[in-house]
């Protein structure tokens, strides 16, 4: 396979980004989450000025994974401030999203992608590194308890008007 580069998001790829977060959504809940209610969810949370705003955010961090030989975007990763129903310490900091397409799992696109979070929130000071996943998602709850990361409380997500039973998790750094 061609190599995969993983690069800091610049704020022109904020439509790169909007279009790989609603496939890799897509990608990873279609058996999960209702068409019509996923495709409305991914026109709010995946819409260019999501990503927009967080380019233009100093106290977020944004990667981006492609496939060389095109340049498509593959994958994806987003550190910002903590929005998660548990109590923050000062300074943690949240891996909101991240994602790779199906097809480069097992590449290391996503420990590649997860190094970058774990780095970026160190270099800031972060005593620990959240995030919140859906609980039957059981392959993303195994990737983040091999890099350490433990259950501190859970959550409801809503999507379509649908409420699904997610996990926070935390990593100390």
């Amino acid at each position: 396979m061609t190599e995969i580069t993983l690069r800091p998001a610049r704020p022109d790829d904020a439509e790169r980004l909007a279009h790989i977060g609603v496939a890799t959504f897509i990608d990873s809940y279609t058996f999960d989450i209702d068409g019509a209610a996923m495709v409305a969810h991914c026109t709010r949370q995946h819409a260019r000025s999501v990503y927009e705003a967080w380019l233009a955010d100093p106290a977020a961090s944004v990667w981006l994974a492609e496939y060389a030989a095109t340049g498509a975007p593959i994958g994806y990763a987003v550190n910002c401030p903590p929005d998660l129903p548990v109590a923050p310490e000062p300074g943690d900091i949240e891996l909101k999203r991240i994602y790779v397409l199906s097809r480069f799992h097992g590449t290391g696109t996503g420990e590649r992608l997860m190094r970058a979070a774990l780095e970026d929130a160190a270099a800031r000071g972060a005593p620990r590194l959240l995030l919140g996943t859906y609980q039957d998602n059981r392959r993303a709850v195994a990737f983040y308890t091999r890099h350490g990361f433990e259950l501190i409380g859970t959550r409801k997500f809503e999507v379509g008007g649908t409420f699904y039973d997610d996990i926070v998790m935390a990593k100390r750094l």
